[in-house]
């Protein structure tokens, strides 16, 4: 009698998001989760970070995940070899246009808080004037005035009001810059803007290219608006426990909390 082949995974790679996702408190990944990852990949499936941190910003959580994978950082922006240490795929955000952004914002709404992702793998995080950090254990540098956060080429500008909360914000930055750069909402007091064009899905898509898989072999995990392009390009959407309202309402089933292993719950019932 011959023993029947082995089935093929149910998914072949697996995308996650970090913050609010496959982390917990202290940028720290759990034991369960960890499990859940290996035994998934030991049945043929591949996992990928997706990310709106920039490279510099998540390299200590991949050295303690011992990843060297591709990640997607940057919010998409970024494609990072992690086994090499290099970028396969970088996207600079035009200086130009992201002060013009700025100046359009807050002639509708008063003065924002600012602060930009600058480009490359040693690059830093520069914060303008009130802005505040929502990681504060992340490295950041903190100039003086709006004008040092063009000193060099960046990927990303980040947004806050003194007023408005963060949906109010993405609204109003939405409806007068949409038509120029896309407008995305990441976590708690983090609007961004980016060129047309770069979100967590075009990151995906090319990372994906790259790895041999497809959409349609694809399951991803997140928590914010930001997520929602990769959700769409996935076949199958898995939002945390108290994800963002407009995430809830695309995914294709809610699990539990990242403190509490919702992707290892996930990943179980799947790969067993």
């Amino acid at each position: 009698m011959t023993s029947a082949p082995p089935s093929a995974p149910p998914f072949s790679l697996i995308a996650t998001d970090l913050d609010g996702t496959l982390l917990r408190a202290g940028d720290t990944v759990s034991g369960r989760s960890y499990a859940a990852l290996a035994t998934a990949r030991a049945a043929g499936a591949q996992h990928i970070i997706v990310t709106g941190r920039p490279v510099p910003q998540v390299r200590h959580v991949l050295d303690s995940l011992g990843y060297t994978g591709l990640a997607v950082c940057g919010q998409g922006a970024q494609v990072y070899d992690a086994a090499r240490g290099h970028l396969l795929h970088a996207v600079e955000m035009e200086r130009e246009l992201a002060e013009e952004a700025l100046g359009k914002i807050e002639a509708e709404i008063g003065e924002v808080w600012a602060a930009v992702d600058q480009e490359g793998v040693d690059a830093a995080m520069l914060i303008g004037p009130g802005y505040r950090m929502p990681h504060p254990h992340l490295p950041t540098v903190r100039v003086r005035q709006r004008v040092d956060l063009w000193a060099a080429p960046i990927n990303k500008v980040l947004l806050q009001h003194p007023e408005l909360d963060d949906d109010e914000l993405t609204e109003v930055a939405r409806g007068v810059v949409g038509h120029m750069v896309n407008v995305t909402m990441a976590g708690e007091h983090t609007v961004e803007l980016q060129p047309l064009g770069v979100d967590k899905a075009s990151g995906l898509a090319l990372a994906a290219e790259v790895l041999g898989v497809g959409g349609s072999r694809t399951i991803a995990f997140g928590d914010m608006p930001n997520d929602i392009p990769m959700f769409a390009w996935a076949a199958h959407g898995v939002a945390m426990a108290d994800s963002h309202r407009e995430l809830v309402a695309v995914a294709d089933e809610v699990t539990l909390s990242n403190e509490d292993d919702g992707i290892a719950v996930v990943l179980e019932r799947l790969f067993g």
